[in-house]
């Protein structure tokens, strides 16, 4: 057994290991050094935000059992994408991989956005009236099926290697959890981390209740992208203690803090689009 399959076997256990190691670290960071103040029963958004997580995980499990790192060992056998063709050397092969798929989720984030029927389904992520590290894996069900859809695609086109998907899993998670953390950062650090990764700080303006603020922000790990293409914002204008998170029209706890509220919010009321061209007027909210 090579040490791609050694990886591939133990898959499961490695990200569950990283999983529940950083969930703890940054909860206890939440407790210790809070960055505001919960203005909605924390049990009640928890239970509802990992409800979400379980019904996902297991609804992954049973629709696509290789995962990305099955396909990743699948197309690499078969000598499938870009990097097999071209037989980029395995070290250069896994940060560009890396690298690629991040920009690649940051065109999905851009697109979810962007197109109505897909920002139904992005809305159930923003509607949370909190901003913790349960947000970062608060998605639709329908989203995390489109999501891996695109995965899958992106792993066939690039020939991505096992131990690429693995590691970007790993950090999709981490830095999830991360970047929507209730957590204080010293300003000086945060400047500082802004310049390559996404911090809380950052990513928080993406969560505000302005459209404009909204559509700004969208990485997840690298903030080269916000900056490359124009998207990055550095504040919210009512500044990070004064904004209001969430969206203006789901403001009903049955609706965006409750399970069965959260998996029907897609399905009701008309929508009238979520333009990514709104992001220079503020104070016009979309359903």
């Amino acid at each position: 057994m090579n040490f791609e399959q050694a990886i591939l076997a133990n898959e499961m256990a490695i990200r569950l290991a990283f999983y529940l190691g950083i969930f703890a670290a940054i909860a206890i960071w939440e407790v210790r050094a809070p960055r505001r103040t919960l203005t909605v029963s924390k049990s009640l958004r928890w239970r509802s935000n990992l409800g979400l997580v379980a019904i996902n995980t297991v609804l992954v499990r049973l629709l696509f059992p290789l995962a990305g790192a099955g396909m990743a060992a699948f197309t690499t056998e078969i000598g499938w994408g870009l990097l097999n063709y071209y037989a980029v050397p395995w070290l250069i092969a896994v940060p560009l991989a890396v690298i690629a798929m991040d920009f690649v989720i940051w065109l999905q984030h851009v697109m979810v956005h962007a197109v109505p029927v897909f920002w139904r389904l992005h809305q159930v992520h923003h509607a949370d009236p909190d901003y913790d590290l349960t947000t970062g894996s608060r998605f639709h069900p329908v989203e995390i099926l489109l999501s891996m859809l695109i995965k899958f695609a992106t792993i066939v086109i690039l020939g991505a290697p096992v131990v690429a998907v693995i590691v970007f899993e790993i950090l999709l998670n981490g830095m999830a959890m991360f970047n929507h953390g209730n957590i204080r950062l010293p300003a000086s650090l945060d400047r500082a981390m802004r310049w390559f990764f996404v911090t809380p700080d950052m990513h928080r303006v993406h969560h505000s209740i302005e459209v404009d603020e909204t559509n700004s922000n969208f990485g997840f790990n690298l903030s080269w992208w916000d900056r490359l293409f124009g998207t990055y914002r550095d504040q919210p204008r009512a500044g990070q203690l004064g904004m209001t998170i969430g969206l203006r029209d789901h403001r009903e706890p049955h609706e965006v803090a409750h399970l069965a509220g959260m998996l029907l919010m897609p399905f009701h009321r008309q929508i009238r689009g979520y333009a990514i061209n709104q992001r220079g007027h503020p104070g016009h909210d979309e359903e």
